[in-house]
């Protein structure tokens, strides 16, 4: 699982493990404790990059047994069509049950309603939870990174959540000497986040090790994008352009994938992962400040979602 490093050959320092071997021993650790601990986990899976770094560790954890876990997504309606395909690819190389929930299907229904905005990632939280809730999900496992946002730096990785998925600070436990208490009361469930630790350098580093495919929306491209709040923003029919919004196109690539109507692109040349990693080494900004709207909604657009339920 991990690779031993001997600093000094032939004298009494001890083994030391890489950054890399360090974060990977970590989350296996914790994908264990949680299969050691609950009934019925399962995987946030979107096809995004972290999701997919956790779906690694995951099968790494029990291999060569399959993943004890099935995998869920809420699906907005509005995702990057390539996103979407390697989530379909991934789930059906491995065997494992893909659980979707769709938010047009809440608005279809009347549940939930279009915002003036077009975005839907906000609309993603009611879709979550009852999905959570009437497949009985004990632990539900997420690729968030305390470096992403302000909101998630203060996360757990055993995250509580009463019956109705909400976040209360005040409930959360201790986490000392890697120790996790994943107790709950009936109706409960705990949010699980294994690359907690992780920088968005540290994933591009694992994935480059690892040989990790991802889709090539990650990478630099040639694609149709127009300008908004200073964002590029891939054309479609989630409400994209408006009058007076001009498509071109433009050597893009995404350090993050959420809904099309919120996620912004990047201009780079970066089409390998070494370029990425050496871009992402420039970068003063970290992937969801620089190119998610939805973060931008609000001072605490983060923590209010992570409240109601969502992250």
């Amino acid at each position: 699982m991990t690779t031993l490093a001997r600093p000094g050959e032939g004298t009494d320092t001890p083994y030391s493990l890489s950054h890399l071997d360090a974060l990977e021993s970590e989350a296996v650790h914790i994908f264990r404790e949680v299969a050691g601990e609950f009934e019925r986990p399962v995987i946030l899976f979107s096809g995004g990059k972290d999701s997919i770094v956790m779906l690694h560790l995951a099968l790494k954890s029990f291999a060569p047994a399959p993943v004890p876990f099935a995998l869920l997504h809420v699906d907005t309606g509005h995702n990057f069509p390539e996103v979407l395909d390697h989530r379909d690819r991934t789930a059906t190389a491995h065997g494992l049950r893909l659980y979707i929930a769709s938010v047009q299907d809440y608005i279809d229904r009347g549940a939930l309603k279009e915002r003036p905005d077009g975005t839907r990632n906000p609309l993603q939280t009611l879709p979550l939870t009852e999905k959570i809730q009437h497949e009985k999900f004990d632990a539900v496992f997420g690729g968030g990174r305390r470096d992403e946002e302000k909101a998630r730096a203060k996360e757990r990785v055993f995250s509580l959540r009463d019956e109705f998925s909400q976040w209360d600070p005040r409930r959360q436990r201790p986490e000392l000497w890697n120790l996790y208490n994943g107790r709950h009361a009936p109706g409960e469930h705990v949010r699980v986040f294994p690359l907690s630790n992780w920088t968005e350098l540290d994933v591009w580093q694992y994935i480059a090790r690892e040989d990790i495919a991802l889709p090539e929306i990650y990478y630099a491209h040639e694609r149709e994008v127009f300008r908004r709040d200073g964002m590029w923003l891939t054309a479609g029919d989630w409400g994209g352009p408006k009058d007076g919004e001009t498509v071109e196109k433009r050597q893009v690539r995404y350090r993050t994938v959420g809904d099309m109507s919120c996620t912004g692109a990047v201009d780079s040349d970066a089409d390998t992962i070494d370029k990425v990693i050496a871009e992402i080494t420039a970068s003063r900004l970290t992937e969801r400040g620089a190119t998610r709207a939805d973060d931008k909604l609000s001072e605490a657009a983060m923590e209010d979602r992570k409240r109601e339920g969502y992250f």
